[in-house]
């Protein structure tokens, strides 16, 4: 059962997310709309699209965060297998996903003093990007 729902999510998302979803979206409110005055802009014609669109969203919802998920956990699963394999990695850090927001924030500000420490030997800081960048905009 999980795996028929999780290759219906999937299937589902990508069709929605494809370009002919979005023109038949697009043509279902272009109708909608030209039939306003037809119903004489009605509670009930009103009601027909807040209804279908309220409808869409919800079940959608579902669906995009199952296939959300699932792209989250083989991101991290790829990450954790690099971790692994490089020499010198902290392979401790392939349980983040263990800790508590505290101990995130812990690793969070380690980055940051690492990156503050040694960013500027290595010429890899940010300020370096904005002052290349500058530099690139004055050439022109």
């Amino acid at each position: 059962m999980k795996e028929a729902f999780r290759r219906f999510s999937e299937a589902a998302a990508h069709a929605v997310g494809s370009y002919w979803a979005f023109l038949a979206a697009c043509a279902t409110v272009l109708t909608w709309g030209a039939t306003g005055g037809y119903f004489r802009y009605s509670d009930t014609w009103q009601l027909f699209i807040n209804t279908g669109t309220t409808i869409v969203t919800f079940l959608m919802v579902f669906l995009i965060q199952n296939t959300q998920n699932r792209d989250s956990r083989i991101v991290a699963l790829k990450l954790d297998e690099l971790l692994r394999c490089m020499d010198g990695a902290r392979t401790g850090l392939v349980a983040l996903d263990n800790m508590s927001d505290d101990d995130l924030e812990r690793v969070h500000d380690e980055f940051i003093r690492l990156r503050e420490k040694f960013a500027p030997l290595i010429d890899d800081d940010l300020a370096h990007v904005v002052r290349e960048l500058e530099a690139r905009r004055i050439g022109r």
